[in-house]
């Protein structure tokens, strides 16, 4: 074994500490040496990366838009596929209706029908409710150049609202069909039964007097019948509700709380009313 002298082993300990020393500055230079390539080489491949970055963001950003507006395409697809099938409908009931159109041509055709001339009809504004005998009335204004007759018929936009009762040189009253002297012929349109439709001083008339074995259905239409000649066929009246106490009701099409102007027509039925249009005045308090 060599042994070293003690003045060598003295002189080495002396150079031991500078080159550590040296050894620590090269390690932290090489480190910094390194973080700056490492920088420089990140940028590089970003620069370089760059393009293709671009590139692919405008798809993703187009998925991210369509995943976003998926629910509204759902619902917009939805819509779309209820108004074909709703479009379909209609053109089957407007192939049903040219072909019952053709059929009545022809049948009129064959039995030398003579249609009936359109009914005349005025405008009239409605001024008031009306006082008197009836507790479901409302007064219209008549100007002169206006013919008003007793047992005209008014209707308004949406339907049957009443008859001409009383007549003045400048205005008239119009008996409401929710009076309860009020009597109107009516069909079903679903079963064609004929039924009395009677008012009662209340927002909606009762049926009564249906046809043997035909139950006003809910829901169902109802017409004015030319029963008695004392109203034209086929003018809206209403549909069929049933009350909670089993009695079928008439939710009447025209808003007779909201009456502004009445269109009074002229059938040609004459100008006396029958007592089953109008029964004998029963004067009862509004309610």
């Amino acid at each position: 074994m060599i042994r070293l002298s003690i003045p060598l082993r003295q002189a080495l300990s002396r150079l031991s500490l500078p080159v550590m020393i040296a050894a620590a500055f090269g390690t932290m230079l090489l480190g910094k040496a390194d973080a700056m390539l490492a920088e420089r080489a990140r940028t590089v491949l970003a620069d370089l990366l760059s393009p293709f970055y671009a590139a692919f963001a405008e798809p993703a950003r187009a998925v991210r838009g369509v995943v976003a507006d998926l629910p509204e395409l759902l619902a917009i697809r939805e819509e779309n596929a209820r108004l074909r099938e709703e479009n379909e409908r209609l053109r089957r009931w407007q192939a049903a209706a040219l072909a019952l159109e053709s059929e009545n041509a022809l049948l009129r055709r064959q039995l030398a029908f003579i249609p009936e001339a359109a009914p005349s009809f005025q405008t009239a504004r409605v001024v008031s409710d009306a006082g008197g005998v009836y507790a479901r009335a409302v007064l219209i204004a008549t100007p002169p150049e206006i013919t008003v007759r007793r047992g005209q018929i008014a209707l308004d936009e949406r339907g049957f609202v009443g008859r001409v009762t009383e007549v003045g040189r400048r205005s008239a009253r119009v008996l409401l069909a929710t009076d309860m002297n009020s009597r109107i012929p009516v069909t079903l349109e679903g079963s064609r039964g004929r039924a009395m439709m009677v008012g009662t001083n209340g927002p909606r008339p009762r049926l009564q007097h249906w046809s043997e074995g035909i139950r006003p259905a809910e829901g169902e239409r109802l017409v004015t019948s030319a029963e008695g000649v004392s109203f034209p066929a086929g003018l809206p009246v209403g549909v069929v509700r049933w009350s909670e106490s089993g009695v079928p009701e008439v939710d009447m099409f025209a808003r007779l709380g909201q009456l502004d102007l009445v269109r009074l027509f002229d059938f040609g039925l004459g100008g006396i009313l029958p007592p089953e249009a109008i029964a004998r005045p029963e004067p009862r308090p509004r309610r």
